[in-house]
């Protein structure tokens, strides 16, 4: 019989469990603390807690992380990990270095039913969510590999951008964050929680009223002409509709929602886009995320020059339009925006494992 594993358990839920064993509830915080805050991996390490209690729940439960399969790392500091998980499904994360701190970037699915024309990862196609434990377990990875390096930075911010639309996996995404966000366990600033979306109008009512978090919308094309042609499911809702929706998400304090924009030679980067989107944009807080598209040998798609991603910038600057170009960092090991299960899934997985699916919506 497969155990249930703790990871998937809300500091709640573990109170639960120790109501049914008899146990006094303080010992559901423990556990809590000790499988989130504390990164352990085995009920021995809980030292706090009784024999008898460590040895009930590790024949009830399990606390089990993905196989590493693969890690690499590149010049800049970037580290990815190809994470075998437990049905045999292979899902890849990535630690970002930033100047004061590390960044995450968390998958909530095995491949992506989205299919974005510039996205390497969505043609893996779709095999299935991810479970809330798969989720967190890729935070207790990272977070093990910074202490054993002895990295004194911490891991500040997690960011799910990885494989996947976050919002085709609602609710164990909603799940996954309020234990990262709880205060007696990981004890995530909800503003360093940040869920990336292609823009899904009514999974993201539904995370604005059950645990808004800071939001990044990827939009990509100020119109819908050419948002249609490099996102094949944004026939669903208009450019319009999506900044509005995003105008009425709850704004975390002191933060903005951001706006990701992948630049494309010749298809997204001209001087008419950036005057549309500042149209687009104005009146309103966004801050716009400028991505210099990831070349790769599968994708008809060029990274403009050095030049016009400058000129972009600066005219949505002069409009007074917060905008930032993002470094694209581990280019060298797959590991950068669109690329994840460029290289180790994409010739590893059979493609038996993967089956297309439709894009539906609640």
């Amino acid at each position: 019989m497969i155990k249930p594993n703790l990871r998937d358990y809300t500091i709640e839920e573990i109170k639960e469990l120790m109501k049914t064993l008899g146990e006094p509830l303080y010992r559901g915080e423990q556990i809590f603390h000790w499988i989130t805050c504390k990164n352990a991996i085995t009920f021995e390490e809980m030292t706090n807690l009784p024999k008898t209690l460590r040895a009930k729940f590790s024949e009830k439960f399990s606390l089990e992380l993905p196989e590493i399969l693969n890690k690499e790392e590149d010049i800049d500091g970037t580290t990815k990990f190809a994470l075998k998980l437990a049905d045999g499904s292979l899902i890849e994360t990535v630690i970002i270095p930033e100047r004061d701190h590390y960044t995450l970037c968390v998958s909530t699915q095995v491949g992506c039913p989205i299919g974005c024309k510039f996205c390497v990862t969505g043609k893996l196609r779709f095999k299935r969510n991810l479970e809330v434990y798969e989720i967190i377990s890729q935070v207790v990875l990272a977070r093990r590999y910074l202490k054993e390096k002895g990295e004194i930075l911490p891991l500040r911010n997690v960011v799910f951008m990885g494989m996947g639309e976050p919002l085709l996996n609602l609710q164990n995404l909603i799940k996954a964050l309020k234990i990262l966000a709880h205060s007696k366990g990981f004890n995530y600033s909800r503003k360093r929680l940040t869920v990336s979306t292609v823009g899904l109008l009514k999974e993201m009512e539904i995370l604005a009223k059950e645990f808004p978090v800071a939001l990044a919308l990827s939009l990509h094309a100020p119109t819908d002409e050419i948002r249609r042609k490099l996102i094949p499911v944004a026939k669903k809702y208009s450019v319009k509709e999506l900044i509005s929706a995003c105008k009425k998400f709850p704004r975390i304090k002191n933060s903005r929602i951001t706006i990701e924009y992948v630049l494309i030679k010749n298809v997204n980067d001209s001087k008419e886009c950036a005057i549309k989107l500042a149209e687009l944009l104005k009146g309103y807080p966004f801050k716009v995320n400028l991505i210099p598209f990831n070349p790769h040998p599968d994708l008809p798609f060029e990274r403009p020059s050095s030049d016009k991603i400058e000129r972009f910038q600066k005219y949505l600057l002069s409009q007074k339009i917060l905008t930032t170009v993002r470094k694209s960092k581990g280019l060298m090991i797959n590991a950068a925006c669109g690329q994840l299960g460029a290289k180790f899934l994409k010739y590893s997985v059979p493609d038996s494992m993967y089956k297309k699916t439709a894009f539906r919506t609640s």
